[in-house]
């Protein structure tokens, strides 16, 4: 029904940048709230920002400052820029859909690793 397409992960060193990009659909890209996740091995998933629309966004204490994210309503892609990236950061990265009344009706991507090396 849905399908969002994550790329863009890979391993830098820390201090680097990484542009993460999840395509959508035309349909969910417009209707549903986009949004980036992380999880780190033994670690609990969290929000690591979404973006509403009518430019309210949300981001994790740990990323404001150093991550962006946007959008390309041309493209029906969500983009998470990372600049000055810590160890910590190391995750696999998941791009998320979720409806914005439904909010237990929501979608995920496969999800792409990011690396952080010191």
């Amino acid at each position: 029904q849905v399908q969002l397409v994550e790329s863009g992960g890979g391993l830098v060193q820390a201090g680097g940048s990484l542009r993460l990009s999840c395509a959508a659909s035309r349909t969910i890209f417009s209707r549903y709230v986009m949004g980036w996740y992380r999880q780190a091995p033994g670690k609990e998933r969290e929000l690591v920002a979404n973006d509403a629309s009518g430019g309210i966004t949300n981001y994790a204490d740990s990323v404001k400052g150093r991550f962006t994210i946007s959008r390309d309503n041309a493209k029906n892609t969500v983009y998470l820029q990372m600049n000055s990236l810590k160890p910590e950061d190391t995750a696999v990265y998941y791009c998320n859909a979720r409806h914005p009344f439904l909010g237990g009706v929501q979608y995920w991507g496969q999800g792409t690793q990011v690396t952080v090396s010191s």
